[in-house]
C-alpha cells in the first residue's frame, strides 16, 4: 500500500526545505536505508535516508524547489499502484489544516487579511504542486505553449509574455517558480554575458535557507539583545614566538595564532564564568563547561562548528578539529549537533587584513569576540618607540547579562593569556 513520504524536520529551527538532489527517480525501487534525496535545511544539507521499501510513484518537491515541515516530499509504493486518491487525500486534508490554522489566528491577532492572504498562497501552492505531476505531452502538435493553469493566469496578471519564459517543468512546461523568477532582462541577458555600456542591469537569486536563518536569528539578537563593545590592544610578540617554538616541536603539525585565541578564550572564561553565560528571560545560566564557536564563512553566509570542552584540549586538537569542521562547513556536510550548545563564540577575520571590527552576538551566548590582524607597528616599550606586533580584540556584551567591569575583566584574562601563552599551557 501507497504511503506518503512527508518532509522531514531535520534541525530544531527548520521550518521549510529545499531539496539540493534526489539520489532516486520515479519508478526506481528503493530499500529502507536507501539515501532518497539531499535536503537543504537553515543549518546545512543533509542526506534523507527511506524508512521504508517500495517503489518511488510521485515526486512531490523537484530539485531545488522549497516546501514547509510535513509537506509532501513524495510518495512510495508498489509498482503500478494508482496515487491519485491519496494525493487527492492528503491535499484536502493539508487544505482543511490550512484553513483551520487561518481561522485560529484571525481570532488571535485580529489580521483578517494577512491570514487569507498565507491560505490563499498555500492553496496555489498545492494546486501547483497537483498540476505540475499531471503527465504532459513533451511536444504540442497544435504549437501550444506548454504551462500550468497557475503559471498561464500568473502570467496574465503580470503582462508576461509566456514565449519568453523558460519553463523548468516536466518536457520544459512553465510553472509557477518560472513566473515567479522571470525578469524582463533575462532573455536579454541570455544572449550576452557581458553587460552593455550605459545600461542598467541587475541580477537577483533566491535567498537560501541558511541565509534566511542568519537573518532571523543575527535580527533578534541585534534588536533584541542590547550590545555595548570593549575593544583592547594586544601585545603579540611573545604569541608569535611561542607559536613559531610550538610549530617546530610537533613538526609536521602546525597551530595557528586562531587556535591560540580559542584556547585563550577558552581558559579566560573559566576564570570569568559570568561571561561564559546566557540570557533565558526569567534566568541567567552560568555555563560550567565551556565550548567556543568559531565563525566560518561559506558562500551563503557564517557557519558556527563548536568546539567542545574547548579549555581541556591542546591546541594542537584544536587546530585539527577547526579544520576538520570547517572543511565539512564548506562542504555543507556539517550535522547539526557539531553547531548547537555554544557557550561563548569567536569571529575572527583577521586572514582578511581587518584590523577591527564588531561581531554580532550569537544566540545564546552573552558575548562574542571579534578578532583583527595582527599589525606591525611603533610601540612605547620601556620608555623607548620600537617595532612591535599588536593585535586588536573586541568584545559584544548582552548588557541583560555582561556589565562593563565583567567583561572588562575577561578581556583583562585574555590578554594575560596571549601575552604570556606559558601561563595558559601550564593550567
Amino acid at each position: 500500500m501507497a504511503e506518503i513520504v512527508r518532509m522531514p524536520k531535520l534541525s530544531d529551527t527548520m521550518e521549510e526545505g529545499v531539496v539540493a538532489e534526489w539520489h532516486k527517480k520515479v519508478g526506481d525501487e528503493v530499500k529502507s536505508g536507501d539515501v532518497l534525496a539531499e535536503i537543504e535545511t537553515d543549518k546545512a544539507t543533509m542526506e534523507f535516508e527511506s524508512f521504508q521499501d517500495g517503489v518511488l510513484l510521485h515526486i512531490g518537491v523537484e530539485t531545488g524547489d522549497a516546501a514547509p515541515v510535513d509537506s509532501i516530499l513524495a510518495v512510495l509504493g508498489e509498482k503500478g499502484e494508482n496515487i491519485d486518491d491519496l494525493l487527492k487525500e492528503a491535499s484536502e486534508k493539508g487544505e482543511e489544516k490550512s484553513n483551520s490554522d487561518s481561522e485560529e489566528e484571525e481570532k488571535k491577532s485580529k489580521e483578517e487579511e494577512k491570514s487569507e492572504s498565507k491560505a490563499e498562497e498555500k492553496s496555489e501552492e498545492k494546486e501547483e504542486q497537483v498540476e505540475e505531476k499531471a503527465p504532459v505531452s513533451t511536444s504540442d502538435s497544435d504549437g501550444r505553449i506548454k504551462a500550468s493553469p497557475l503559471a498561464r493566469s500568473m502570467a496574465d496578471e503580470k503582462g508576461i509574455d509566456l514565449a519568453a519564459v523558460s519553463g523548468t517543468g516536466d518536457g520544459g512546461r512553465i510553472v509557477k517558480r518560472d513566473i515567479e523568477d522571470y525578469t524582463p532582462s533575462a532573455a536579454k541577458a541570455s544572449s550576452s554575458s557581458a553587460a552593455v555600456s550605459g545600461q542598467e542591469s541587475h541580477s537577483e537569486e533566491k535567498v537560501s535557507q541558511m541565509r534566511k536563518a542568519i537573518a532571523r536569528r543575527l535580527s533578534e539578537s541585534k534588536f533584541g539583545a542590547p550590545h555595548f563593545y570593549l575593544t583592547m590592544e594586544i601585545d603579540m610578540e611573545n604569541a608569535m614566538a611561542s607559536r613559531k617554538a610550538i610549530n617546530a616541536a610537533i613538526e609536521p603539525a602546525k597551530i595557528s595564532f586562531n587556535d591560540m585565541v580559542i584556547k585563550a578564550s577558552a581558559a579566560a572564561l573559566k576564570k570569568n564564568p559570568k561571561v561564559n553565560a546566557s540570557w533565558l528571560g526569567d534566568t541567567i545560566r552560568y555555563n560550567d563547561h565551556v565550548h567556543v564557536g568559531v565563525a566560518v564563512a561559506v558562500d551563503e553566509g557564517l557557519l558556527v562548528p563548536v568546539i567542545k570542552f574547548a579549555d581541556s584540549k591542546p591546541m594542537a586538537a584544536i587546530n585539527e578539529e577547526v579544520k576538520d569542521m570547517a572543511g565539512k562547513a564548506r562542504n555543507k556536510k556539517l550535522q547539526p549537533s557539531e553547531m548547537e550548545g555554544n557557550t561563548f563564540t569567536i569571529s575572527n577575520l583577521g586572514m582578511f587584513g581587518i584590523e577591527e571590527f564588531t561581531a554580532i552576538i550569537n544566540p545564546p551566548d552573552a558575548c562574542i569576540m571579534a578578532v583583527g590582524t595582527i599589525v606591525e607597528k611603533p610601540v612605547v616599550k620601556n620608555g623607548q618607540i620600537v617595532v612591535g606586533h599588536t593585535m586588536k580584540v573586541t568584545l559584544s556584551c548582552d548588557h541583560r547579562v555582561v556589565d562593563g567591569a565583567v567583561g572588562s575583566a575577561f578581556l583583562q584574562t585574555f590578554k594575560k593569556y596571549m601575552e604570556n601563552p606559558v601561563l595558559m599551557l601550564a593550567e
